[in-house]
C-alpha cells in the first residue's frame, strides 16, 4: 500500500520525512521514486546549466534538448518496438540521442564556420529543421499510441526504483566532470583568451559540454521528457543569479532551487490528486514552480534596487 495515498500537501511532507529518518525500511514508494528521480535530474541539470548559462550556450543546449527527439524517434523506428517508447532499452535511446546531438552540433558548426552564417542563425536553422522532422515522425507514430505526450512530458509516474540507478549515475558523472575540470571551466567561462593562452582546448570542452547536455537529456527523458528538461537546465540558474555573483555559491544555490522545486512538485501533485481527484504531471508542476521561483527572484531584485 502506498503510504501517501489520501495525503494532502503537509501530510505528504510529514510522511516523507518520517520515512526518510526510518531509512525507507519497507522500500521506496512510487511518490518517493518520483522525488528522488526529479531531485537527481535537477542536480545534474543545475551543475551543467550553470556553465551553459554563463557561457551563453543555452540556445545550443535548447537546440540539443529538442533535436534529440529525432534521435529517439529514429531509434524507435529502427527497433520497431510494439510496446511503446519506454520499452526501448537505455543503450538504444542513448545511441540515437547522441547521434542526433552530434549531427546538430556538427551541422551548426559547419553553417557558422564554413558558410559564414551567424551562430544564432545557424542554430535556429538546424534546430527548426531537425525538431520539425522529429515532430512529424512523433505525430505519425502517435496515431498508433506508441508516442505522444510521453516524449514531451515524460512519465515520472511510471518509474521504478531500478530506474533511479540511471539518474544517480548521471548525477555522479556530471558532478565528477565539474569537480575534475572546475578550474578549466571557470577560466573558459570568464576569460576565453586566457584559456587559450594557457593551452586549454576550447573546442574540447565545448564538445564535452554538448556531450553532457545530450547525456543528461537522455537521463531526464523518461521522467520529464525532451522539452521540460530545458526548464531544469536553465531556470534554477537564472533564479540563483539574482542572489549571488560568485561561481561556487551559484552552483550550490542552483542545485538548491532545483531540488526544492522537484520536492514541492511531487507534494503538490499528490495534494491535487487527493483534494480534487485531478492527476497532474509532477514534472510539469516542477516547471511551473521553477517559473514562479524566477518571478519571485525578479520581484526581490527589483525591491532591493529601489
Amino acid at each position: 500500500m502506498n503510504p501517501y495515498s489520501g495525503q494532502t500537501f503537509w501530510g505528504f511532507i510529514a510522511t516523507f520525512f518520517k520515512r526518510f529518518f526510518e531509512a525507507f525500511s519497507d522500500g521506496l514508494a512510487p511518490d518517493e521514486v518520483q522525488v528522488f528521480a526529479l531531485v537527481l535530474i535537477a542536480l545534474s541539470s543545475a551543475l551543467l546549466g550553470t556553465f551553459l548559462v554563463l557561457r551563453k550556450m543555452t540556445m545550443l543546449a535548447n537546440s540539443l534538448s529538442h533535436t534529440i527527439l529525432l534521435g529517439i524517434v529514429g531509434a524507435f523506428l529502427l527497433v520497431g518496438s510494439s510496446q511503446g517508447m519506454f520499452s526501448l532499452s537505455l543503450p538504444k535511446l542513448l545511441v540515437g540521442a547522441l547521434i542526433a546531438a552530434l549531427c546538430t552540433t556538427f551541422a551548426t558548426e559547419f553553417l557558422h564556420k564554413k558558410l559564414r552564417l551567424q551562430e544564432d542563425a545557424s542554430i535556429g536553422l538546424i534546430f527548426t529543421a531537425f525538431f520539425a522532422l522529429g515532430v512529424v515522425l512523433v505525430t505519425t507514430l502517435s496515431r498508433s499510441g506508441h508516442l505522444g505526450l510521453e516524449a514531451i512530458m515524460g512519465n515520472v509516474d511510471a518509474l521504478h526504483p531500478s530506474d533511479l540507478k540511471l539518474t544517480f549515475y548521471l548525477f555522479l558523472f556530471n558532478a565528477a566532470v565539474v569537480f575534475l575540470f572546475y578550474r578549466r571551466f571557470e577560466i573558459l567561462t570568464f576569460d576565453g583568451t586566457l584559456a587559450r593562452n594557457l593551452g586549454i582546448s576550447v573546442l574540447f570542452f565545448n564538445y564535452l559540454m554538448m556531450f553532457q547536455t545530450a547525456l543528461t537529456a537522455i537521463g531526464a527523458f523518461r521522467a520529464v521528457g525532451a522539452f521540460l528538461f530545458l526548464a531544469f537546465l536553465v531556470a534554477p540558474v537564472l533564479t540563483a543569479r539574482f542572489f549571488t555573483k560568485k561561481l561556487k555559491p551559484l552552483l550550490f544555490l542552483s542545485c538548491g532551487v532545483g531540488t526544492l522545486a522537484a520536492f514541492l512538485s511531487v507534494a503538490l501533485s499528490r495534494h491535487i490528486l487527493t483534494a480534487y481527484a485531478i492527476p497532474l504531471s509532477s514534472s510539469g508542476i516542477a516547471s511551473v514552480i521553477l517559473g514562479l521561483f524566477f518571478l519571485i527572484a525578479v520581484a526581490h531584485r527589483r525591491r532591493v534596487l529601489r
